[in-house]
C-alpha cells in the first residue's frame, strides 16, 4: 500500500496549497457574482464594495498568520512526502466544517444579500492569501532560496 502513496518534494505542496486556495476562492466569488447579477445595480455595487472590505480584513488580520503557519508547517516536513500533507489533518476537518456551514448557508432562508457579501468577501480574502504560497514556491524553487515561511505581512 505505502508503493502506491503518491509522494512529492514538499516545495510543491506550496503550489498545490496555492491552487486549493485560489479555487476555493475564485468559486466563492462566481457564486457571489451570481447572486450580484440578479440585483439591482446600486445593491450590487455597494455588496461588491463591501465584499472587498470584507475580503481585505480577513485577508490580512486572519489569513495572513494562517499562510505564513502552514507554510512553515510545510518546510518542516521531511523531503519527498504525501501529496496530500498540503493541509494539515486538522485543517481537513475544518475544511469538511466550512463546507457544511457554506452548503447550510446556500439553503438557509437568509438574504442573498448577506450571502454576496460574505461569500465574495471571504473568496477575496482566500484568493490574495493564496498568493503567499505561490510566492514561496518561486522563492524556492526559483531562486533556491531555502524553505522557510515568509516574515513580512501582505
Amino acid at each position: 500500500m505505502e508503493k502506491l502513496k503518491p509522494i512529492v518534494s514538499r516545495h510543491w505542496l506550496s503550489a498545490l496549497a496555492g491552487i486549493m486556495w485560489t479555487g476555493v476562492g475564485l468559486m466563492l466569488m462566481w457564486r457571489a457574482q451570481g447572486w450580484l447579477a440578479a440585483m439591482d445595480r446600486s445593491w450590487a455595487w455597494g455588496l461588491t464594495l463591501l465584499g472587498g472590505i470584507i475580503a481585505i480584513n480577513f485577508y490580512y488580520f486572519m489569513f495572513t498568520k494562517t499562510v505564513t503557519k502552514n507554510i512553515r508547517r510545510l518546510c518542516s516536513l521531511p523531503d519527498p512526502v504525501g501529496l496530500l500533507a498540503f493541509n494539515s489533518p486538522k485543517s481537513y476537518l475544518l475544511i469538511v466544517l466550512m463546507i457544511s456551514m457554506g452548503i447550510a448557508l446556500r439553503h438557509s432562508s437568509l438574504d442573498r444579500r448577506i450571502l454576496a457579501a460574505v461569500y465574495a468577501g471571504m473568496g477575496g480574502a482566500l484568493f490574495l492569501a493564496s498568493l503567499h504560497f505561490y510566492r514561496h514556491f518561486y522563492e524556492v524553487k526559483v531562486l533556491q532560496k531555502p524553505c522557510e515561511p515568509e516574515n513580512r505581512k501582505g
